[in-house]
């Protein structure tokens, strides 16, 4: 249908899924063009964006990666901009600390809640469902790090862009709908094991071996903590199926070791 309907797109046809910085790293290959927009499939510009985001590219030179404003399918804003996360923030970022901590001045400065969501502003990171990046950038650092399946591979783009000397800024002139799918009540082992064991690779790689180690342990002890509180909740009778499954998550978490 593509290669019909849209003769001018050039069609790169996997024939098994090689993740989502494999997959991007094939396009940026034999992309051309002055900028590259990556853009994820559950998202819809809205009028006027790509055209914003390419005068804005045009008229700041030093900018290599713009992120748009992003908004929910329901026309809520979400959450698309950060500061480079520290330590602090990997031990509370969607651990059980976070939901006894929700609003504790670490992960308020890491989502950037003390800034404007309407205004220009330099950051440290965007999120990767919608990134307008200039080419100059991956003609110098390259494209995604495939050391990382799922999560935190944009953090780590925009990290060595910054390393490189670019700026990064998010622009909420250029709004773009992120029809992301919303969290049930039952745990999903899979997106937790590549969620925190690519948060444990970032902090390896750039903050060394013992640094991770220690992450790890602490991670690891946060879901025996939670599988715990899970089986004793099954114990109890308190919503016994929902309570099953996520003891099952959490065993397969631990099984995994976060490697």
């Amino acid at each position: 249908m593509l290669r019909a309907e849209f003769p001018r797109a050039r069609v790169i046809a996997n024939s098994e899924n090689v993740g989502f910085t494999r997959g991007n790293n094939q396009a940026l290959a034999i992309a051309q063009g002055r900028y590259l927009f990556l853009l994820n499939p559950d998202t819809e510009l809205r009028s006027g964006a790509l055209q914003t985001l390419v005068a804005y590219m045009d008229a700041h030179p030093r900018v290599g990666i713009v992120g748009p404003q992003l908004f929910y399918g329901d026309g809520s804003p979400q959450s698309s901009r950060r500061r480079f996360p520290t330590l602090a923030t990997a031990f509370l970022e969607s651990t059980k600390l976070q939901q006894w901590l929700p609003r504790h001045r670490v992960l308020t400065r890491y989502y950037m809640d003390d800034t404007r969501d309407d205004a220009t502003q330099a950051v440290d990171w965007i999120n990767g469902s919608a990134m307008f990046v200039r080419r100059a950038v991956y003609d110098q650092i390259g494209g995604f790090d495939e050391q990382f399946f799922m999560y935190s591979e944009e953090l780590d783009w925009c990290y060595r862009a910054k390393q490189a000397g670019w700026q990064i800024v998010y622009l909420p002139t250029a709004q773009v709908i992120h029809y992301e799918g919303k969290s049930s009540e039952q745990v999903v082992a899979a997106r937790d094991i590549y969620f925190h064991s690519s948060k444990i690779r970032f902090f390896r790689k750039y903050r060394g071996a013992a640094v991770a180690a220690i992450l790890r342990a602490f991670l690891l002890a946060m879901f025996a903590f939670q599988l715990a509180e899970e089986a004793t909740k099954w114990l109890i009778g308190h919503k016994r199926a929902l309570r099953a499954l996520r003891v099952q998550a959490y065993w397969h978490v631990l099984k995994s070791g976060l490697k």
